[in-house]
Parts: structure tokens; sequence; C-alpha cells
């Protein structure tokens, strides 16, 4: 299915905050607010929808979109690391540097309910890189560690194939470049 990619910005706030809504608040109200400095306020989604959105109208927070017609999906949050310093397991992500820092951060990926497993992710991260490539490139990272996922007992072909497929390398840093 052809997805079309926005950058979160004022224009595409409604649909953003539509989307949000719909899947209470994201995570009981977070917003998208976990790696920013300002952090989660848990007593309060109101209050993350609100900081959330000054972050929009300040062009501090950085966002892909993902669209069909005007229903926003789903998205990638990305920043620099000074945009989105908060991030789990700090001492593992530290531990797993090597080289100099990346430029920017992947810190979220969400799909609205009703939406998963239609490729909407994949777009939004192919997005995100398609932005970054558009702000002069740079290092890419994940912002936090993989978390080890479950799979049922290999006997299937299926689960076969997506142990296979999730395990990629973690913490791989890939750059985007303004090079097609």
């Amino acid at each position: 299915m052809p997805y079309t990619i926005k950058a979160l910005d004022e224009a595409t706030w409604p649909a953003f905050a539509d989307l949000v809504e719909r899947n209470n608040g994201v995570f009981g109200g977070c917003w998208c607010m976990g790696f920013h400095p300002e952090g989660v306020d848990r007593e309060s989604a109101e209050a993350n929808r609100a900081c959330k959105h000054e972050l929009v109208r300040a062009g501090r927070t950085q966002a892909a979109l993902v669209f069909d017609g005007d229903d926003c999906l789903g998205w990638c949050q990305f920043g620099p690391p000074e945009e989105l310093p908060r991030i789990k397991s700090r001492a593992a992500y530290q531990k797993s540097q090597t080289g100099s820092p990346a430029d920017w951060r992947i810190a979220c990926c969400y799909v609205g309910k009703g939406n998963r497993r239609k490729g909407v992710a994949s777009a939004a991260l192919e997005g995100a890189l398609e932005l970054i490539a558009g702000f002069g490139g740079g290092t890419v990272k994940r912002g936090s560690p993989r978390t080890p996922r479950r799979f049922p007992p290999a006997s299937s072909s299926t689960a076969r194939s997506r142990r296979t497929r999730s395990s990629a390398s973690p913490g791989t840093a890939r750059s985007a470049s303004t090079a097609g």
C-alpha cells in the first residue's frame, strides 16, 4: 500500500493529535514525550499534549508521519541526541557505543491500532531517514537497545523466518545521506 510521509509540524499537528487521541494518548498519555529533555508527566496526559504541541510550534521535535489519504497511521520520531537525550537502558546503550556518537537518534516508532503489520512502521523509518537526509544526513542510531523478543518454538517455517529477521545486529548505525 502506498503511503505518504509528512514531517510533524504545525500543519500536520491536527492529524498527529487525532491519532494519539484515538490511541489513548499512546502508552497511557505519553504523547511521545518520553525521550525529550522534559520527559513524561506521569500525572497528566494533557500536560504532555501541551508540551508536545509547544515543541512542534518551536521546531524542537522531529517525526516522519505516515499518511493514508488524510489519516495519520503512525510515526517515527527522530532527532539529534541533544533534542532526545533521554534513553532507556543508558548503561547498555553507552556500552554498545563505538567510534563517534551518532548525529541522529531514532527514538520512537508508533503505529495506531488497526494499522499494524501493514508496512506502516517500515514506511515511517524510511521516511525518517529521508527527512534526516534532507537535513544534511549523518549517522543514525537507534536510541535504546532492542528489547529481546520471544518467539514460539521453531515448529513452523514462519517462526524460523521471524527469528532470522529479528536477529540483526542491535545498535547498528546507519548513514543517511543526500546522495540518492
